[in-house]
């Protein structure tokens, strides 16, 4: 349903010092999701140049509410003072960069950080203010500042040409201070009604998360979801997972509570208690603790660079806030699930309602040994996993590279076992190999090289030693070199047993065909939870 907002909507022209009078009383200021101040000094003198001769800057967009948002920046370098929660405040949601320049350098005070600009009356330009007094360089933050204004004035009458550099002075000093400013104020919209505004008109293009959107909502005094979120952040780091996204602490936080994480769940997360949102954060902590331990265990998963989908990570903590402990049936159907819905994409796409109701259908089948499981096609997609290309944003890939980290494999070049909890802590593509070098096929004109199943995982240190080598001439070397260490090495990697002669003579097209066999019967047992 559109919503129509232009009866709420108010229209101004203040003048720039009743902008910054607004600013310092502490009734404007920047919402949370506000990105940070990022103009460099030339954006700042062009906006400055611009009001000196009276051309229009743009209007700025305020949002006038009596809300209060739980976590506000002040502006730019400047910390404003507080004000209390009767009175409505005005929270920027386009022009802050204009606006922390103009209040940077007309109203903030002399021994301010940030832009400290001055106009030099003699080039008629305005440049970084330095602490070289020099006669004919004004410094603008004096503009309303009367006393150091006319002292200022005064001084020039020294200058042998005092008159044309006061009248530059003077005609500043009427267009700033008789500037006006337009403004449009949205008054008394939601949380909801605005960021949807703040997306479509943010110059950035930054796009509201669901995370963003809550910790701008109002909360209590006492609960900042930010300061939460980053301790289950730290409780997480010593595994590997600290980096774990906002907008994911806020989804497994949903479903623990509402067994959903339609948006609407999660908005209203906001209605909780202090005393409900501290025990919620505790069970979401112990839960997300559980769940990556058993990622980390069972699916050598160390980094959420290769999680497949992030529903499994939710769905997994609601899980574990449900039961403590999980019996070795309870993990079987774990990895089934896991791996199936891994390489079947089953959550590629997938609405929030149908994530939300797979949040119970996957507890059913796990927990309570629902006998009618849920569907799981997995059947087709690793059947053409030939021709999944190797990317790391792929959920197969993903898949992939875990399936292959499970079966503990060798470097095929010596024989010495990886340490994939090194290996796959952090995405390396030096991880990685083309069993059948990129290079080489593109020499031979063969277009397409990327099939994951042309890949294998490779210590970093040992990348260069196939680099674009003829594999009819290094893998045979290989098996020589490995001599009855052979056939362990390779399988371990999921590669044929071929004879020196036979891996001598084949094709790339022959290789992807033998090892898609393989790889095929080796992630269906993992499909069906078989280790």
């Amino acid at each position: 349903m559109r919503t129509n907002i232009s009866g709420r909507l108010g229209t101004d022209t203040p003048l720039i010092k009743d902008l910054i009078g607004d600013i310092k009383k502490g009734e404007i200021k920047i919402p949370q999701f506000q990105r940070k101040f990022v103009w460099k000094e030339p954006q700042a003198l062009n906006l400055l140049d611009s009001i000196s001769n009276n051309y229009p800057v743009g209007s700025l967009l305020l949002w006038k509410t009596q809300s209060k948002l739980a976590v506000e920046r002040n502006i730019g370098d400047f910390k404003l003072p507080e004000t209390d929660d009767l009175s409505p405040t005005n929270y920027v949601l386009d022009g802050q960069q204009r606006l922390t320049v103009i209040y940077s350098c007309f109203g903030a005070n002399d021994e301010d950080n940030g832009f400290s600009i001055a106009y030099d009356l003699e080039k008629e330009e305005f440049v970084q203010n330095s602490e070289e007094m020099k006669v004919t360089l004004f410094p603008l933050r004096w503009i309303y500042q009367t006393t150091k204004l006319l002292n200022f004035r005064t001084g020039l009458v020294s200058h042998n040409n005092a008159t044309k550099l006061q009248e530059r002075l003077d005609s500043l000093i009427d267009i700033v201070t008789n500037y006006r400013i337009p403004v449009v104020t949205l008054k008394d919209l939601t949380v909801e009604e605005v960021c949807p505004i703040f997306e479509r008109i943010n110059s950035s293009g930054t796009r509201l998360s669901t995370y963003d959107l809550m910790v701008a909502a109002t909360w209590s005094q006492q609960f900042n979801l930010n300061n939460e979120a980053e301790e289950i952040a730290e409780a997480l780091m010593p595994k590997g997972f600290g980096d774990i996204s906002g907008d994911t602490i806020l989804k497994c936080m949903s479903a623990i509570n509402f067994q959903s994480i339609k948006r609407e769940h999660i908005l209203s997360l906001r209605n909780l208690t202090k005393s409900q949102m501290d025990s919620l954060v505790d069970r979401t902590k112990t839960a997300l603790l559980k769940s990556v331990d058993l990622l980390s265990t069972e699916f050598k998963l160390y980094s959420w660079d290769y999680l497949p989908y992030e529903a499994i990570v939710v769905i997994l903590s609601y899980i574990f806030s449900r039961k403590k402990t999980l019996d070795s049936d309870d993990v079987t159907r774990v990895r089934q699930w896991f791996w199936a819905s891994s390489f079947s994409q089953r959550y590629r796409g997938a609405s929030d309602s149908f994530l939300s109701s797979d949040i119970i259908n996957i507890t059913s089948f796990i927990i309570e040994k629902q006998l009618d499981s849920p569907s799981f096609d997995f059947e087709s997609s690793i059947a053409n996993l030939k021709n999944v290309l190797f990317r790391s944003n792929n959920s197969s890939t993903r898949a992939y590279v875990l399936a292959l980290a499970c079966m503990n494999p060798q470097n095929i070049t010596n024989g010495a076992r990886i340490d994939t909890s090194d290996a796959l802590s952090v995405y390396n593509r030096k991880q990685f190999h083309h069993i059948y070098p990129q290079a080489y096929l593109k020499r031979l004109g063969i277009p397409e090289t990327n099939s994951i199943i042309n890949i294998c995982i490779l210590a970093a240190s040992e990348n260069n030693f196939i680099s674009d080598q003829n594999p009819n001439e290094y893998i045979p070397n290989l098996i020589n070199s490995l001599g009855e260490r052979y056939e362990p090495v390779f399988s371990s990697n999921l590669l044929p047993i071929l004879s020196k002669e036979e891996y001598s003579k084949l094709s790339y097209e022959g290789f992807l065909e033998l090892r898609t066999e393989i790889v095929y019967a080796y992630v269906k047992k993992l499909c069906l939870g078989e280790k």
